[in-house]
């Protein structure tokens, strides 16, 4: 038997799949660009629009260009695109190959693209169990409940096409869907108690109006829970509804097990699949499987279409399905639903972790929460009668731990979700997330690591803010702002003792004094954080201290911020009197300098102050000055004798102060400032983990700082003024000097 004739592949075909994966793959590494085209392209104006040039560019220089306003400045700040696999490349070239099979001839195209849309249905409908089935793809997940919507009207209302929507004002329409599905998808809810759908559905219909569409969810968007889909199913048949499901639960119908309760979707009128994300497909689009009888309905709906080229957006779908096959696709859902088996496992361990998953066995989705309901508190204070009715303090610290998880363990794909009932929780969804990240058992573990370093802080941290609290109400100086949505120990405003100022002023003054102070907090070698708070703070002029660990001196912290706050309010004052007190000062010792010269003129004699002659007489009659040295005082701004300041120099010398603040507290090696030794193993460790976690807020913590940089005021708060003789040649004999005894510090 002759074989038949093998088709060679179109070279043109072949050479543009070459090019464009070539192209794809140096756009993703970002190799085209030659150093001496990274110099200039930092020089030069890239975000500005240029002229079109008239004889053209090549495809590198294009491609050059594109890579350029991809990468931007990812040199300088470590940013990296999303992984792409081959699969995806391989969906990337279905967007090229559809604008290429778009110009062929009106019968082959049809031909063609029918083929495609056959296929891709096919392969879907039998992957997700959803048997005689139809394909809608669109690019908006959501346009392709629009389009059912529109189908379940046209089957309900015969004359809608014509009529149009003067015909529902005889019978409203209702639409139900379930309470955490998406915002935005309807108008009336239901609640997941299936007794009260009920009732309300025969409410609406003793009322006049026309139960249409019920909208369940296989995965809620939020916690990844599932309705009851068999008895929603039921009631949709009772009153003649549309059933649609969507959720990311649906992936796991391609599972060899799959629980009751997801199958139960695939008995639904229609369902919404999001493959893209599921096995790491970029840009394809979004497909919804239904079932209906009449194809006239379908068309008029907009499910089907007779232009070859719409169904086209099948194509990048059609490609990269036959790429994987179906053992690739049934492996992808696997190892993200394990990915999250194998973290739910070790989450049970973890003190202080409470999850919220409605399958253990077969839940996709992963949601957790730090939660110290069920813990029993360390030595040093409770926290349960302080959390009572506090629920915001526990979703401010939940909201910390999310971003840090995401920020440290990127590969994990973990994100923050508020949820009604559990309040702010992290949720690790590996459906969505895994492939296109490329998560891994070892991403889970390093997660799991990094929570288990994380929880002890949270504790201690929760355990001090009452602490915190009581330390900084003893200080008369320090006012204590409750903010709840913090994630810390607190936050706290030091008040200057001022009297004598309109409000405005004494705003000013408050607002430079903490931020002084915050600049000189920050500037401590200590593990803790201190910022001006979050961007949106309703409280101003505010110092908020961040995370703490089990060794924190709670007491020393408070005692520092007030000390170096005293510090900063006195050297403002002494600053702001100074001009004033200088000015005074100076008149009074030009006054006294006058004087004092008076006097030795008069007690000298004036030959003595002739230049040639009063040298020769003190050679030969020396004469001993009786004029006393002064000290110009700029706290008092007036004159005082410098013989105190002599006879205690050598101890206001051993007393000088350090730049940083005293502290109260012993040190011992390596021990940094607030922290309790011997409070733990690791109490002096130079690497703490508050250190590490909060180095993120430490670069992009914006910091008030003042106009003019902090001036170093001397300890010792006096101007000695040196009184010139009238005569500077005059001559005195050896061991008779004249002492100098007004000079300036």
């Amino acid at each position: 038997m002759d074989k038949p004739p093998v088709k060679m592949m179109d070279p043109t075909l072949a050479e543009m799949g070459n090019h464009l994966s070539d192209a794809m793959k140096i756009l993703e590494s970002g190799k085209l660009e030659s150093e001496q085209g990274k110099e200039r392209r930092k020089l030069s104006w890239k975000d500005i629009p240029g002229p079109l040039q008239g004889d053209g560019q090549d495809v590198v220089s294009i491609l050059q260009l594109v890579q350029n306003l991809m990468h931007g400045d990812d040199d300088k700040q470590g940013h990296r695109m999303q992984y792409v696999g081959e699969q995806g490349h391989m969906a990337l070239l279905g967007h090229s190959l559809a604008a290429y099979i778009s110009v062929l001839e009106r019968e082959r195209l049809r031909k063609l693209t029918t083929r495609i849309l056959s296929d891709t249905t096919l392969w879907l409908c039998r992957l997700f169990r959803y048997e005689n089935g139809s394909a809608y793809f669109h690019e908006d997940d959501r346009e392709g409940l629009v389009k059912v919507c529109r189908l379940a009207i046209n089957t309900h209302y015969e004359d809608y096409a014509t009529e149009g929507f003067t015909l529902l004002s005889s019978k409203h329409p209702v639409i139900y869907q379930s309470a955490a599905c998406r915002p935005g998808l309807g108008q009336h809810l239901c609640s997941q108690d299936v007794a009260l759908l009920d009732k309300l559905i025969r409410d609406d219909r003793e009322s006049g109006k026309l139960p249409l569409l019920l909208i369940a969810n296989a995965g809620t968007p939020g916690a990844g829970h599932t309705d009851k889909l068999s008895r929603l199913k039921e009631l949709c048949v009772q009153y003649s509804m549309w059933l649609h499901v969507e959720g990311v639960n649906l992936a796991t119908l391609v599972l060899g097990q799959v629980s009751s309760t997801v199958t139960a979707a695939t008995k639904c009128d229609s369902m919404t699949l999001t493959p893209g994300p599921w096995l790491g497909l970029p840009a394809v689009p979004a497909v919804t499987l239904y079932r209906h009888e009449d194809p006239a309905l379908s068309l008029t709906a907009g499910l089907t279409s007779s232009q070859p080229v719409e169904k086209l957006r099948a194509l990048p779908l059609w490609l990269s399905l036959q790429y994987l096959g179906h053992d690739g696709i049934v492996q992808r859902i696997k190892h993200a639903s394990e990915l999250s088996q194998q973290l739910l496992e070790h989450l049970k361990t973890l003190a202080s972790i409470k999850t919220s998953v409605e399958d253990e066995l077969n839940s996709p989705v992963v949601v957790f929460r730090f939660s110290q309901d069920n813990s029993t508190p360390s030595s040093g204070g409770s926290v349960e009668g302080y959390l009572t009715g506090e629920r915001d303090i526990l979703d401010a610290f939940n909201r910390w731990l999310g971003e840090q998880l995401a920020q440290q363990v990127a590969l994990s794909g973990v994100d923050v979700v508020e949820l009604e009932d559990e309040g702010t929780c992290v949720r690790f969804s590996p459906l969505m997330t895994a492939a296109a990240l490329g998560t891994q058992e070892n991403d889970v573990a390093a997660l799991v690591e990094k929570l288990g370093e994380m929880i002890p802080v949270l504790s201690c941290t929760l355990r001090f803010r009452q602490d915190f609290k009581d330390e900084v109400l003893q200080q008369a100086s320090l006012t204590y702002i409750e903010d709840q949505s913090w994630p810390g120990l607190g936050s706290v405003r030091f008040e200057p003792r001022i009297t004598d100022l309109d409000e405005d002023k004494r705003q000013q003054r408050v607002e430079k004094i903490n931020s002084d102070l915050l600049k000189r907090l920050m500037e401590l070698d200590t593990d803790l954080y201190f910022s001006d708070g979050p961007e949106f703070c309703e409280d101003k002029n505010c110092i908020f201290i961040g995370m703490a660990t089990e060794d924190l001196d709670v007491a020393e912290l408070v005692e520092t911020i007030v000390s170096i706050g005293r510090d900063i309010e006195e050297s403002g004052k002494l600053f702001e009197n100074m001009t004033e007190v200088v000015r005074r000062g100076i008149q009074e010792a030009e006054q006294q300098l006058l004087k004092a010269n008076e006097e030795k003129l008069m007690e000298e004699g004036v030959l003595r102050q002739i230049p040639l002659v009063g040298s020769v007489l003190n050679w030969f009659s020396p004469v001993q000055s009786s004029v006393k040295g002064r000290t110009f005082n700029l706290a008092e701004g007036c004159l005082d004798s410098t013989e105190p300041v002599y006879s205690i120099k050598a101890q206001m010398n051993k007393e000088a102060s350090l730049d940083s603040p005293k502290s109260v507290t012993k040190r011992f090696p390596g021990q940094k400032l607030f922290r309790r030794h011997g409070a733990g193993s690791d109490s002096v460790s130079d690497t703490s983990s508050v250190s590490q976690l909060d180095e993120s807020f430490r670069e992009t913590a914006p910091v008030q700082a003042s106009d003019a940089e902090e001036a170093e005021v001397p300890q010792e708060r006096h101007v000695h003024i040196e009184e010139e003789t009238v005569l500077s040649d005059q001559r005195v004999p050896e061991g008779q000097e004249t002492e100098s005894v007004d000079t300036l510090r």
